[in-house]
């Protein structure tokens, strides 16, 4: 019986061990982030006043790493993302080359539909400040939203199938962002349809294939796609586009 039982508790034990190893990874990147804000807020206290308003980064971010922490405690008992899974390599770099695609076809787009100038964090800050704003926008546009669509969504079908819970939570959380994005470019009256479209529709796209990303290789590796994204679209582009476009 003894013996029956040690292939169980082994198998707890390992992944009590994995857990943790996961949730010391997700930490180890929070503390970086949390470093990067503070030096930021301390050289600049109104960079963050465009996004975050009155707030205080710092709060805000710490904030965000606690409430990350518990729902991405709870999100894999939920039979659903973790915080961080080992892939192999030639789908980590399929991930990133996607990213990177998203990142130049919104560059080029940009030559025809000409963004604010004002419109990015220029360099040397950008390389703080991007890699924060990445951690804090997959908190609290995936992660949060997730975990609270996964209770109401899963609470109303019970007895559903998991993949039809799954792909409505997807669907409407792959939607947040570029709605928010979409209501900004309306309010500013500057752009056209055809652009306000493009733009909630890529924007779309990016959010989608982070979800799925998130679902399969954990919440690390959906950062790591926001945050080549991000290396092309606004800290490289952000800082040659204002010697070519204006």
């Amino acid at each position: 019986m003894i013996h029956q039982n040690l292939p169980h508790v082994e198998g707890v034990i390992e992944s009590i061990s994995r857990d943790r190893s996961q949730y010391l990874i997700f930490i180890g990147l929070a503390v970086g982030m949390f470093v990067f804000v503070g030096v930021l807020h301390l050289s600049n206290d109104g960079l963050f006043q465009r996004f975050l308003g009155t707030a205080n980064p710092l709060t805000v971010f710490l904030f965000a790493t606690v409430l990350g922490i518990v729902l991405l405690f709870i999100l894999p008992s939920q039979q659903w993302f973790a915080v961080h899974e080992k892939t192999n390599l030639k789908m980590y770099l399929y991930s990133i080359s996607l990213a990177a695609l998203f990142g130049i076809i919104m560059i080029l787009v940009d030559t025809r539909i000409i963004f604010s100038a004002d419109m990015n964090i220029l360099f040397p800050k950008s390389l703080l400040f991007y890699p924060a704003m990445a951690f804090l926008v997959e908190i609290l546009f995936h992660v949060l939203p997730l975990a609270v669509l996964l209770f109401i969504i899963g609470s109303i079908l019970k007895g559903a199938k998991f993949e039809i819970v799954f792909w409505i939570c997807v669907l409407i959380v792959a939607s947040l962002e570029p709605t928010y994005q979409m209501m900004d470019m309306v309010s500013s009256n500057r752009f056209q349809i055809w652009a306000i479209a493009f733009v909630w529709i890529h924007i779309f796209l990016i959010n989608l294939f982070e979800l799925l990303i998130f679902k399969r290789q954990g919440f690390v590796s959906m950062y790591t796609f926001r945050l080549v994204y991000y290396m092309f679209w606004h800290i490289v582009w952000g800082n040659a586009r204002l010697d070519l476009l204006f």
